[in-house]
């Protein structure tokens, strides 16, 4: 995230979500490279597409000019979509709790207003400042209930009506079937409470992120207000394929790209998909 960051498997090292945890974790992972892999280049390269669909849709109701319309990336990281939009012109604040990945998104650009913060409390931003909201990362990490809602509180907050959040998920399919199967971890995840009886990750199965079902997201957006126009699987089978997508040549690569983008709006493929974004108006 994406948001998006590695994939997560069952367990980690790390006792508690905390700001030391995750200080911990983003100075060791090269976030840089995932997004710059194959399978992540798939999922951006997805996520941007939504993303300029929406913004023409705002800058064609609005007639405003690309300098004109604001977004805000909650979770920036590194700057992966923070930078890129404000590349090509955008208004771009960006926020981000981990002072390693703030310090590498403020030395790669200075077009981006970059700060310290919380997607819990962004008191720092005025209500109904922005055309578009990415809460691309925190929702990752953030295992509780209320505190998912708290986040959605925050970015409607500070979102214009009839703006545009854009929301990113891990999925639990993903996990269980990659991580509990493919690595053999099954047995293991049963025992120890990693998985309950209907296959869900439990806060157990890894302190740092936090893996949801569609029935999960469908249930924070009814306590949102927000409206969803469409959810997208943003990398689809992509994070199955790894070492696949890499033994691919740039024109199989491609069309691997235009069948995933053909297929990335299908229900039928959601909730297996590694990572979701939902797209929702703020009416």
């Amino acid at each position: 995230m994406a948001h998006t960051r590695q994939n997560p498997g069952f367990r980690t090292k790390y006792g508690s979500l905390c700001m030391g945890t995750l200080e911990e974790y983003y100075n060791k992972f090269n976030e840089d490279k995932r997004l710059n892999s194959r399978h992540g280049q798939v999922e951006f390269l997805t996520s941007m597409r939504y993303i300029h669909k929406y913004l023409k849709e705002i800058s064609d109701r609005t007639g405003r000019e690309k300098s004109r319309i604001r977004i805000l990336d909650i979770g920036a990281g590194t700057g992966r979509y923070s930078i890129a939009l404000a590349e090509e012109g955008y208004d771009v604040s960006a926020v981000e709790l981990v002072k390693h990945n703030l310090g590498r998104l403020k030395a790669k650009s200075s077009l981006v207003k970059a700060y310290q913060g919380n997607a819990l409390r962004l008191k720092r931003f005025e209500a109904e400042a922005f055309d578009m909201v990415l809460l691309f990362g925190p929702l990752y990490h953030l295992h509780g209930e209320a505190e998912k809602r708290q986040a959605f509180a925050e970015a409607r907050r500070v979102l214009k009506t009839g703006g545009i959040l854009l929301a990113a998920y891990i999925m639990n399919e993903f996990s269980v079937i990659t991580y509990a199967f493919k690595e053999r971890h099954i047995k293991e995840a049963l025992k120890t409470g990693m998985l309950d009886e209907s296959f869900h990750c439990t806060r157990t199965a890894n302190e740092l992120y936090s893996m949801v079902r569609l029935e999960d997201i469908d249930k924070l957006n009814e306590a949102s207000g927000l409206k969803r126009i469409q959810i997208i699987a943003a990398d689809g089978a992509a994070n199955y394929m790894r070492p696949f997508l890499n033994a691919l040549d740039e024109e199989e690569f491609n069309v691997f790209l235009k069948y995933h983008l053909a297929t990335c709006e299908r229900m039928d493929l959601m909730g297996a998909s590694g990572h979701t974004v939902d797209i929702l108006r703020k009416e």
